[in-house]
């Protein structure tokens, strides 16, 4: 059995995997930084964005989501460099002479990728989500106006047995057109309320339903009473919220709220699930993918090469990049329908493992 119990050799091989690491994970967000400023720079002094919002609300945010979304990148190049440069001065070879089979010197690079993917797990869940509320409320503000105009044929059910249409909602005015709210029981109408339109108040937490018709029916027919009037004000789970949910929106959320989310989308039937869906699985892949990647990077760069550094380096960026794009790309299947979320984006994980796995069985030969 594998020796639990860290030894010399772990804690050099650990000490050299999580120095390099994170050296290249400052050097390469202080370049980005510099560039990204070059770039926003013009918006940011015709929005008259405050310095202090600048360096606070943006690149202080912008920090752990950037490093976590190229951390498979940073892994790889990080295990690509030192263990190149460990075989090209002999010394895997004299590990190896020692006596340490090749499973137990990939012991320490397990238990720093392990440390990895659980640092990139926790700002997934809890960190990341409220830098992405203030870095994506900075960039609506200063960089990137966007023009809502709003939706349009949209259908909740927003409880068991109720069920809201809308013909259009705008976001100019938070107003929804030609609004329905019906109570069905039992596969029978209980009651039906039409409104010419639905405003949003935020003072109350509810819809001011304007020129109204309540119809109730009893045993499948209508009653003899309508009521009718100019202003209705109504209380149902459905917010202004519901209607800006994006892609973006879903960033901000921390795990038990996107889980919460995902459950109330479920009973709507609301097609918006699939960015809940995306952020949930890709909060888990994109962690995991360390454990793959650094596998992979000690299995193509242990043996010493005639090229040198230089052609390992060049296999571990083309492979890292195409392991981040391919799970950008992944998400694409999930969007036209062709795969669920759960395989799509587990996919550039499953595919990379397999290659991992094939590498590390010739690699010691």
């Amino acid at each position: 059995m594998m020796d639990l119990g860290l030894k010399k050799l772990d804690r050099y091989i650990m000490k050299k995997f999580m120095a390099t690491f994170f050296i290249a994970l400052i050097l390469i967000i202080g370049i980005v930084i510099i560039f990204d400023i070059s770039e926003k720079i013009d918006k940011f002094v015709s929005n008259e964005a405050p310095l202090k919002a600048v360096v606070f609300d943006y690149y202080l945010n912008f920090i752990p989501y950037f490093m976590n979304m190229f951390s498979p990148l940073f892994v790889f190049i990080t295990v690509i460099f030192f263990t190149s440069r460990m075989a090209a001065n002999s010394e895997i070879v004299a590990i190896l002479s020692c006596g340490i089979s090749y499973h137990r010197m990939m012991k320490p690079y397990i238990i720093s990728a392990v440390l990895i993917a659980l640092l990139s797990l926790s700002l997934n869940l809890w960190v990341i989500p409220r830098a992405n509320e203030k870095r994506n409320d900075f960039e609506s503000t200063y960089v990137n106006k966007k023009n809502q105009s709003g939706t349009k044929n949209i259908h909740y059910q927003i409880a068991p047995g109720q069920f809201v249409t809308i013909e259009s909602f705008s976001k100019w005015n938070n107003t929804a057109y030609d609004f329905t709210l019906e109570s069905i029981e039992d596969n029978r109408m209980l009651s039906k309320i039409s409104a010419q339109s639905a405003v949003w108040d935020s003072t109350g937490g509810r819809w001011k339903l304007k020129n109204y018709v309540h119809r109730h029916y009893v045993d499948g027919m209508l009653a003899d009473q309508v009521q009718a009037g100019k202003q209705l004000d109504t209380l149902i789970s459905l917010s202004v919220d519901d209607f800006y949910r994006n892609k973006e929106t879903v960033e901000n959320l921390p795990y038990k709220e996107l889980e919460n989310l995902i459950a109330v989308q479920k009973m709507r039937g609301d097609a918006s699930i699939q960015y809940s869906l995306i952020e949930k699985h890709q909060r888990f892949a994109l962690p995991f993918s360390a454990l793959i990647l650094t596998i992979m990077g000690v299995s193509l760069s242990s043996r010493k090469k005639r090229g040198g550094i230089g052609w390992n380096m060049a296999i571990g960026i083309a492979l890292s990049f195409s392991y981040i794009l391919f799970l950008r790309f992944s998400q694409m299947f999930v969007y036209t329908g062709a795969l669920p979320p759960g395989i799509a984006l587990w996919l550039p994980n499953i595919l990379f493992a397999i290659i991992a796995a094939v590498l590390y069985r010739i690699a010691p030969k």
